[in-house]
């Protein structure tokens, strides 16, 4: 595996990444700088020794969860619906190619899942967080890589796509966001009932995998959320540019809220590039205009 390092002028050299994607023969390496699994001024030994460092202590969570479970078992009222429900999530899931390879373990990834509904008391176990967990096993070859990685993941993003946490500001801001670019729009889904735009959360709790046609584009995605580029909060934006594709139908067609949501659901194999490009000029456009200041604090 290339080994990435300030020697090597690395910045510089993830500035044109961007903007083309990672290569997948960086990408495992590049995610533990985008995260902060490891610094940026690190050099190679100090990440020899932290990544040690990450392994025991997930070792040692491994551990404790182990001692704790039958406590948590008699005494935590929700823990056995948690595990039962991360156990039925974890047996839908495709776990091979199409060519009949397995891709996951998933006795592992209920394991992952388990320790982080246990030590994440911030990000509670909710529907999609699976998936999400799966693309990182995917990712790298340890348990405690993806254990980390998604942890990391969630401070990077801020918890955007954690229900109790991020997704209702999401929705707050895409609604105020219509309300300021497309107020034609904005009163058109007004008309179609309060909750319309709020029962598109779906999009920020599985933070958009379902929308696109492979992987790649959701790690494409996930990439440049991580760099905080063009701005903070850009899933507000794709979820704007996503809204904008079944725009024209929504307005010329005779229909209901939930067939505005079906349509809305229905925006699948979408290209990253393509859905990110749009972003940008969706933001263009707002930095243009004298946007209302809770749009500058949220994206600015």
């Amino acid at each position: 595996m290339t080994t990435l390092s300030p020697e090597n002028s690395l910045s510089a050299r993830w500035s044109a990444s961007f903007i083309l994607g990672l290569h997948p023969f960086v990408r495992t390496e590049a995610w533990k700088f985008l995260t902060g699994y490891y610094s940026w001024q690190s050099s190679q030994d100090e990440r020899l020794t932290v990544d040690s460092t990450r392994r025991k202590s997930y070792e040692a969570l491994c551990e404790m969860y182990e001692k704790i479970q039958p406590l948590l078992e008699n005494l935590h009222r929700n823990f056995m619906k948690t595990r039962n429900n991360i156990a039925y999530d974890i047996q839908k899931l495709y776990d091979k190619d199409h060519l009949g390879n397995v891709l996951i373990d998933k006795k592992r990834l209920e394991k992952i899942l388990l320790l982080s509904y246990v030590c994440n008391t911030q990000a509670e176990k909710q529907q999609g967080f699976h998936e999400m967990v799966m693309l990182f096993q995917l990712m790298v070859e340890h348990d405690h890589e993806t254990f980390w990685l998604f942890q990391f993941f969630l401070q990077k993003t801020e918890h955007s796509c954690v229900i109790n946490i991020g997704v209702g500001k999401n929705l707050d801001m895409l609604n105020d966001l219509i309300d300021f670019l497309d107020p034609v729009f904005a009163e058109h889904l007004r008309g179609k009932g309060a909750g319309t735009v709020r029962s598109l959360f779906p999009w920020f709790c599985f933070c958009f995998q379902r929308a696109f046609k492979s992987f790649e584009d959701v790690w494409r995605l996930w990439e440049v959320l991580l760099t905080g580029k063009p701005c903070r909060n850009f899933q507000v934006l794709v979820a704007y540019s996503m809204l904008q594709m079944v725009r024209e139908q929504v307005l010329q067609e005779s229909m209901t809220r939930d067939d505005i949501i079906l349509a809305c659901n229905n925006l699948i194999d979408l290209d990253a590039d393509v859905l990110i490009s749009a972003a940008c000029l969706i933001y263009a456009e707002l930095i243009q205009r004298d946007a209302p200041q809770p749009l500058k604090d949220f994206f600015l």
